[in-house]
């Protein structure tokens, strides 16, 4: 079996991927791809990298889609990740409730991968939020990855994934499960999880604009023009005076659907 994937290999999969998934993978990645379809490719019993490419190009269905983009994703993710943003949410989610005279709130985590995002959400909502049960809150969680969603929804973490949780949430929103513990219905309810292409999806699928969009570590996968398009979408569904939240190392420019920075990785819309 073929170990190391040439460099035209490396060509034909990354505009691939760039076409299927509008993924974009620079040279620094060969390694990573290598790694990822290799395993891929053993689990298929093919002998080379050509091979398993001309499998995905028989095959353009979902399935076969599904399979490259858990090939060429990271997950990773916790609880409450990135404390200083959370901690800015809670301040300006309780200010916005004040203002908030229909009591409605809806929340969308793109790329929400294993789920703790959305989740880490639900907690700080019903944790904070006054009247929590005469609310309509409706918090959307997508990813690209059918396989990562089957484990968000099921909202089973093992004990090691759970440094973000104090003692007093894992109590109160988990149940012990062997080595894992399980997120709550009632808390579980509260999220919804759908499969999303941030990239090619439908955003006029999205027929009332969020108070608060997490996008958070995924603009690394795509390059400029395609990280425009993706802000420029995430803009035009977020309410005026909203918030679109991004990674800690990503930025987007002044000029792109009326966002302003208001904070390192908070924007708001004009």
């Amino acid at each position: 079996m073929q170990n190391d994937m040439n460099k035209r290999e490396f060509e034909l999969f990354s505009t691939l991927v760039y076409e299927r998934l509008g993924i974009s993978l620079s040279d620094q990645k060969i390694s990573l791809l290598q790694n990822r379809l290799g395993k891929l490719m053993h689990q298929k019993n093919m002998d080379n990298y050509r091979e398993l490419y001309n499998y995905f190009i028989d095959h353009e269905g979902e399935s076969a889609d599904n399979e490259l983009e858990d090939a060429v994703t990271t997950n990773v993710t916790s609880f409450f990740r990135h404390e200083e943003q959370w901690s800015y949410l809670k301040e300006y989610l309780l200010q916005h409730a004040s203002k908030n005279k229909d009591k409605k709130l809806r929340i969308w985590s793109a790329a929400c991968s294993s789920g703790e995002e959305p989740y880490s959400m639900a907690m700080m909502l019903k944790e904070h939020l006054n009247d929590f049960d005469t609310w309509d809150i409706k918090i959307l969680a997508t990813d690209i990855s059918e396989e990562i969603l089957r484990h968000a929804i099921q909202g089973s973490y093992k004990g090691d994934t759970m440094e973000g949780i104090s003692d007093y949430l894992l109590n109160r929103y988990f149940s012990p499960e062997e080595d894992r513990y399980r997120i709550d219905e009632d808390l579980r309810s509260l999220v919804t999880f759908r499969k999303f292409n941030l990239v090619y999806g439908d955003y006029s699928l999205f027929s009332h604009p969020f108070d608060l969009i997490l996008c958070r570590n995924v603009m690394i996968y795509f390059d400029r023009n395609v990280q425009t398009q993706i802000n420029t979408n995430l803009a035009r569904i977020l309410r005026s005076g909203g918030l679109l939240l991004v990674g800690h190392s990503e930025t987007i420019p002044a000029h792109v659907g009326g966002l302003k920075l208001i904070k390192s990785s908070i924007y708001t819309k004009h």
